[in-house]
């Protein structure tokens, strides 16, 4: 036991061999998965009657009902479902659209396409933004360290949350890709920063810890740009698509929240919040109300420190970036792609540190927050263990403690440079 807890402290178990290999291992496992999936299929429907993309459907049938001018109809989920089972056959699953009518500025171009081909074009154009992304991240990491240069590419490949959002069809790739994007240029190009950040508003959820970390860090050009390039899109989805649009997209916005969120129509197991913790537990939507609430605000106001005592930009951004997921109480397990661009900015972090070391228990830590995602949903549906959400929990609590401990030694190398 003391042998493995010296190795899990250590992280020695950890090899470079050993991460290319399970990397490689779950690439042709979920390979292997993918290809069965689809061989099994028939007409883009699988075995269970579900299209291929699941998700994807919604966003094909709500952006065919916006080409024909009837883009209120996908917030009617009647309607919805109705054009869901008039494209891929009577016994589709109902797939709900929740996004606000910005997003069908996406979703409208690629119901142009065939629906195989809109799928592919989705998937592997938003799937390659986030690889350029987790590369531009660690760019320098790269160059200054050959083993980051070597795994990199497999281990963001390869990332458990990729494969979920596959199977979904979904946009946790595009998140992923937007945020990580909008911190790396930040320091240079506040503007198109705000840009960046402004096209996430899709996600609104995502939205609660952003404003006021920007806030708290003077980034005003920023915070500006990111709202007006918000009230764009709102006009220019308003001018498309209808005003009636959003004016359906807000009164859906009820049912949604009492249906998928506090009844758990997704599936409490999907959902990884503090929210849908307390109610996998069998808690009342008030207690489950309350508990991330405490969640969110603790988590804006450690963030809102950070980014206003922190100089390392990069401990930042691995910060914001898994703290907007945790303080959403609606984030599915497709979401956690957001980790990806977290995990490399921290790694970027300690690979810029004058020793480039992980502290004790880091390297196993990171490896947890990693595989988390695989098995998130199914463990939580067999033993009731939230691990989605102990994973952010871990991943906040660790980056909070590399910021406090860069503050007081900068605190301490003033004086010593005074004296000098």
């Amino acid at each position: 036991m003391a042998h493995i807890w010296q190795a899990l402290r250590s992280g020695e178990w950890l090899t470079a061999s050993r991460v290319r290999a399970y990397c490689l291992i779950l690439l042709a496992l979920a390979g292997l998965a993918v290809v069965g999936w689809i061989a099994l299929s028939h007409d883009l429907v699988d075995r269970n009657g579900k299209p291929i993309g699941t998700d994807f459907s919604s966003f094909y049938a709500a952006g065919a009902l916006a080409l024909e001018g009837r883009a209120a109809d996908a917030y009617n989920m009647a309607l919805h479902h109705a054009r869901e089972r008039q494209l891929f056959g009577p016994d589709t699953p109902f797939y709900s659209w929740l996004y606000p009518p910005s997003f069908f500025l996406v979703a409208a171009p690629l119901a142009l396409l065939p629906y195989a081909l809109a799928l592919a074009a989705w998937q592997g154009l938003t799937f390659a933004f986030y690889l350029a992304v987790v590369g531009a991240i660690l760019r320098p990491a790269r160059q200054q360290h050959g083993a980051i240069g070597r795994l990199w590419l497999p281990v963001a490949v390869a990332f458990p949350a990729v494969f979920i959002n596959l199977g979904h069809g979904q946009n946790g790739f595009l998140s992923a890709a937007l945020l990580g994007a909008a911190l790396v240029v930040l320091p240079r190009r506040p503007l198109v920063a705000g840009v960046l950040f402004g096209l996430l508003s899709y996600k609104p959820q995502f939205a609660l810890v952003l404003p006021l970390a920007l806030v708290a860090a003077g980034q005003w050009r920023t915070f500006f740009s990111a709202g007006l390039t918000v009230i764009v899109l709102v006009g220019a989805s308003a001018a498309l698509f209808g005003v009636d649009a959003w004016t359906a997209f807000f009164a859906s916005t009820e049912i949604s929240r009492k249906v998928l969120l506090e009844e758990g129509n997704v599936g409490f197991e999907k959902l990884q919040s503090a929210f849908a913790a307390i109610r996998l537990w069998g808690g009342g939507v008030t207690p489950a109300y309350m508990a991330q609430t405490a969640v969110s605000v603790l988590t804006v106001a450690a963030t809102a420190w950070v980014w206003h005592a922190s100089r390392d930009h990069a401990v930042k951004a691995a910060l914001l970036i898994a703290a907007t997921a945790l303080a959403s109480p609606h984030v599915l397990d497709y979401d956690l792609m957001l980790l990806a661009p977290a995990l490399a900015f921290f790694v970027a972090f300690v690979a810029a540190r004058p020793d480039a070391r992980f502290g004790d228990y880091e390297i196993s830590l990171l490896a947890f927050v990693w595989i988390a995602p695989l098995l998130s949903r199914s463990i939580a549906g067999v033993s009731y263990i939230p691990l989605g959400l102990f994973a952010e929990l871990a991943f906040c609590a660790l980056v909070l403690r590399r910021a406090a401990l860069d503050r007081a030694s900068h605190a301490l190398g003033a004086p010593r440079v005074a004296q000098a």
